[in-house]
């Protein structure tokens, strides 16, 4: 399965006070990594982003952070963004509102063990990309941020080649863009294929990559 181009426009329709992209004036990409923090896949993606002074955003799993908590700790230190993505990895629309709120305030407690969310910083993306609209505005009366994105890599997907998970992203992506891609065990072959030529491409052309 080839990801289509513009595959968050139905999303846009849906949900229009999420965050599907920043603002297009810079020739800037924002790269996200969901899922980890992974104590091999995570330290390749931190070497490789230092490798091209890129910064980008990971989108934390809270128990990985309790299982990882030294990779999430360098992962802040070295001066990328970070955002709750739930406690337990959970599909919003199989649950219930109360739960996912439960799941999410879970994973801050984690969070916070470390570091604090500030008013501007306080990011969450939903697994998946799946949320109900009574959950969104849930998240927003406490202040968060719901980060979707416009150019999916599908590095998750086994069915797809590498060279098809870097089209998506290089078809899909222009300034402004959010870029998903995981730093998971499941994604990490076609990751180390595809994130050092996406960062090559970019930076070729002139682009930096910087955080939310």
């Amino acid at each position: 399965m080839v990801y289509f181009k513009n595959i968050s426009s139905l999303g846009r329709l849906l949900y229009p006070s999420l965050l599907w992209n920043m603002p297009r004036d810079q020739d800037t990409i924002y790269l996200s990594f969901d899922d980890g923090p992974h104590p091999e896949v995570t330290t390749w993606v931190l070497e490789m982003l230092n490798k091209y002074n890129a910064k980008a955003t990971f989108f934390c799993v809270g128990e990985n952070i309790d299982k990882y908590p030294a990779v999430f700790k360098k992962l802040i230190s070295e001066g990328h963004s970070f955002g709750n993505h739930t406690h337990n990895h959970l599909k919003g629309w199989k649950i219930s509102t109360p739960q996912y709120l439960e799941n999410v305030l879970e994973a801050e407690a984690v969070i916070s063990r470390f570091t604090k969310h500030t008013e501007d910083q306080k990011l969450f993306r939903p697994p998946y990309g799946k949320i109900k609209p009574s959950q969104v505005k849930r998240l927003q009366l406490l202040n968060y941020k719901i980060v979707m994105w416009d150019s999916l890599s599908a590095d998750f997907d086994a069915s797809i080649s590498a060279e098809d998970c870097f089209n998506n992203v290089i078809e899909n992506s222009k300034a402004g863009s959010i870029v998903v891609f995981h730093d998971s065990e499941k994604a990490s072959e076609k990751l180390k294929k595809v994130l050092p030529k996406v960062l090559a491409y970019y930076s070729e052309k002139g682009f930096n990559f910087k955080g939310l």
